[in-house]
């Protein structure tokens, strides 16, 4: 099937040891291939929406962001543990973006400073408009799918990774 249960770790008690238990949800096991795509956003592109678009017209069912580097004239983050979208506008450069992406949404970070160096970063959310320009590389797992599915642990949406032959049989 291509999955296994991951690895339950017990230790002993005695004098220095703590008790714990690790445990985690099921994973695949098998290795998967990568393939990289070089993408260049142009200024007043916004990021959200020229990803999904490109992640549309190639297909792309396992990508994440390999790297990148740019600048942003529009900030657009929710903060941890909130509701509310948080809005910049300004100079900025981009610090990291990293996360994962599918053909049925993505779950991505992002890091910026100001022109003075103060950084902020949080969850990406539409609004995101590339000043100059913003230089992708991003990479695709060939043997794998990412999905998104209700985790009861956090209460929110979670990538599900499903190895691709075991879908197709």
């Amino acid at each position: 099937s291509g999955r296994m249960d991951a690895p339950i770790l017990h230790l002993r008690p005695g004098p220095g040891v703590t008790i714990m238990t690790i445990t985690s949800a099921l994973v695949p096991t098998n290795a998967s291939t990568a393939r990289f795509y070089a993408l260049r956003l142009l200024p007043g592109q916004e990021l959200l929406a020229a990803l999904r678009e490109f992640i549309q017209q190639h297909q792309l069912q396992a990508a994440w962001i390999a790297g990148g580097t740019g600048s942003l004239t529009d900030v657009a983050l929710r903060f941890a543990a909130r509701e509310e979208t948080t809005h910049l506008s300004g100079t900025f450069e981009v610090i990291s973006l990293g996360g994962t992406l599918e053909l049925g949404g993505e779950h991505l970070h992002l890091s910026v400073s100001d022109e003075n160096g103060a950084m902020t970063g949080g969850h990406v959310m539409p609004g995101n408009r590339v000043r100059t320009t913003l230089e992708l590389v991003i990479g695709e797992l060939t043997s794998l799918t990412f999905s998104r599915q209700p985790c009861q642990l956090s209460g929110y949406e979670e990538l599900v990774i499903t190895d691709r032959d075991f879908i197709a049989h």
